[in-house]
């Protein structure tokens, strides 16, 4: 019997140049793709990497505006920096390890380091342009996906000093994409929160913040629940907000240099240290540090010489000090907030005794429930041998990366995801066509509990509850979170928009920032499959039936899903994998979260029914001037 075996030698040995690397591995530059239903997703990347150049322009004192244009998938940015040196026009987007911020000199504080931001856009583009203006004069250079298809000659202008980058995604990497605004948004927020005084112009409106992380969170937090006046103190290469709420968990927001680093890092450690350390030696008492940081809402940002990032994507700090030769991360934040708010809280006694008082109702909420917690870690520990609520993946989002292939194993990381189900049904078909290293699949029994208004001590008494939170592993902090999405997925029937409904009210009434860091999602399965001999359409709207039907022809056969059970598992390996379609929950800026739930889930039943039956005749006023 012939061995087939495979050739290596010298023909097995390639070179590829930095577009074909770029695209060919595109996770190892923005992290993972997407359809732009996350906030982490390939496209806001792009987007951000060329923000990022405008931001170092203006943070080094050049140009005070951003024009910024999203439509129809097209992004068009355009600053009033110093402009590209038109010779290096072409170079600057498509040589690798070409640019600036080599020069510590040129750009001393800068997000990007790498020379690879625009080059990435570039690559992953069905088609950019780059335009420069400097000193009267213009140069504009064309590509698609990453090779020069035009470079036009230098000319004269009137146009400000500054670049302009226009491009348009590839769909054939981005597949489906489209821009959600609210994450565009949120993005230009935290730029103008972390640099006073810019302006950023999107689509037609002025965003710009005068008091950098008092804005921010300001706008973040509900003002209503803040049990003392947001603490704003500014150092240099450092500012911090802090304050209490009535919320559960830790709202941190961090920042290195203008960037959001969303999974924390050296700098949000040494904050969290040093905040926990500044208050028990101003009260002269233990606390435990969970009862300090807990209800905290605050926000950090850092400015570091040449940050070193763990991923590309620079979402955690890595940097352990803040200037060659400086001092540690550690020893920087703690020295600016033991001198700071120990001066403030001197200062300002009224602030410090309400502190004292939210620290001190965490203690003793922690106390009253130690006792319920014991019991329920036993029973989830019991359950979690005896049951098959939870069916496990391999690679689990907070986990130590390891030693080797790193990048690889971020990008699995943002993938990681928790499928919740209602029933056996269901989960079965999840569990069998799932990606066992990083879908997991955590099964309901039943409807879950209305938990508006009740304390967490519902969430240890309520076994469904109290095994989810296991699951998610997130009693103790957000930090530990398992799975990076949490996916709702339930029947497209009245009962489970209910059960979505009741869970939605359970992760905000108790655990809030899961939802505020973009990790809840809901699943869209189709609702409708049409097929003839030659070819089978999946369809998630009647529209999309009726399409369907048109482009297929004659009478295809029909089928109504009227549950995820009733969708075999091959089937639904086509909705959880590459082009799984996924709505985000998402909570507006302005968003008071209990005022939402005591609208949608509290005793005003009477006021629900009118405005449900008002919203019946506005939606059927519209479809009607519609058909005419």
């Amino acid at each position: 019997m012939a061995v087939t075996v495979n050739e290596y030698n010298e023909d097995s040995i390639k070179s590829l140049d930095w577009r074909e690397h770029i695209r060919l591995r595109p996770g190892m530059y923005i992290g993972k793709l997407g359809d732009g239903s996350s906030m982490d997703d390939g496209i806001y990347i792009l987007l951000k990497e060329v923000l990022d150049n405008c931001i170092d322009e203006y943070t080094m004192g050049f140009g005070k505006r951003i024009d910024l244009r999203i439509s129809e998938g097209e992004v068009s940015v355009r600053d009033y920096g110093r402009g590209i040196p038109l010779g290096k026009v072409v170079d600057v987007v498509s040589k690798i390890n070409t640019g600036a911020k080599y020069d510590s000199k040129a750009f001393q504080k800068s997000v990007g380091l790498n020379g690879v931001g625009t080059k990435a856009v570039n690559a992953l583009s069905d088609h950019f342009k780059v335009t420069a203006y400097r000193e009267g004069r213009m140069k504009s250079a064309e590509f698609q996906r990453g090779l020069l298809t035009l470079e036009h000659p230098e000319q004269a202008t009137t146009d400000n000093n500054g670049t302009l980058v226009q491009f348009k995604p590839d769909n054939t990497i981005f597949k489906n994409y489209h821009f959600i605004a609210e994450y565009a948004e949120n993005q230009i927020w935290n730029y103008c929160f972390l640099n006073a005084g810019l302006t950023i112009n999107f689509n037609g409106r002025n965003y710009i913040s005068r008091n950098g992380l008092l804005d921010l969170l300001q706008r973040k937090s509900n003002q209503e629940a803040l049990r003392y006046p947001i603490i704003h103190l500014k150092g240099e290469d450092i500012e911090v907000a802090i304050t209490h709420t009535g919320d559960y968990g830790e709202d941190l927001y961090s920042f290195v240099n203008g960037q959001h680093t969303t999974q924390g890092g050296t700098h949000q450690g040494a904050f969290r240290e040093a905040f926990v350390k500044v208050i028990r030696d101003f009260f002269k008492k233990d606390y435990d540090a969970a009862d300090i940081r807990q209800s905290i809402c605050a926000a950090i940002s850092v400015r570091v010489q040449e940050p070193v990032f763990e991923s590309q994507t620079k979402t955690k700090l890595g940097s352990q000090t803040v200037w060659e030769n400086g001092p540690s991360m550690r020893s920087f934040v703690l020295d600016f907030l033991a001198k700071e708010l120990d001066n403030f809280l001197h200062k300002n006694p009224a602030t410090a005794e309400a502190l004292k008082k939210r620290i001190e109702q965490s203690e003793r909420e922690r106390k009253e429930l130690s006792g319920i917690r014991k019991l329920a870690n036993e029973r989830a520990k019991k359950a979690n041998i005896h049951n098959r609520k939870l069916r496990d993946c391999r690679i689990h989002f907070n986990e130590e990366p390891p030693t080797k292939a790193k990048e690889d194993f971020f990008q699995k990381q943002k993938e990681s995801t928790i499928f919740i189900t209602e029933g056996d049904s269901a989960s079965g078909s999840i569990t069998k066509s799932r990606n066992v290293e990083t879908q997991a699949v955590f099964s309901l029994r039943g409807k879950p509990l209305n938990c508006y208004g009740l304390t967490k001590k519902i969430v240890y008494e309520n076994e469904e509850f109290n095994l989810l939170q296991h699951a998610l592993n997130i009693e103790e902090s957000l930090d530990n979170l398992r799975y990076n999405n949490v996916i709702i997925a339930t029947d497209a029937d009245v009962d489970g928009m209910h059960i979505r409904l009741l869970l939605m009210t359970f992760f905000l009434q108790f655990f809030p920032d899961l939802v505020k860091r973009e990790h809840v999602y809901i699943l869209q399965t189709p609702l409708f499959r049409v097929r003839n001999k030659q070819q089978t359409i999946y369809c998630y709207s009647e529209s999309e039936k009726q399409q369907a039907i048109k482009a297929l022809g004659g009478k295809p056969e029909i089928t109504r899903f009227k549950g995820l059970g009733e969708i075999s598992p091959e089937e639904f390996g086509n909705f959880i994998g590459d082009d799984m379609r996924k709505e985000p929950v998402m909570i507006g800026q302005e968003t008071q979260i209990q005022k939402l739930l005591e609208y949608y889930m509290g005793k005003n039943t009477p006021q629900r029914q009118v405005d449900i039956i008002e919203n019946l005749r506005v939606e059927k006023g519209v479809s009607e001037e519609v058909s005419e």
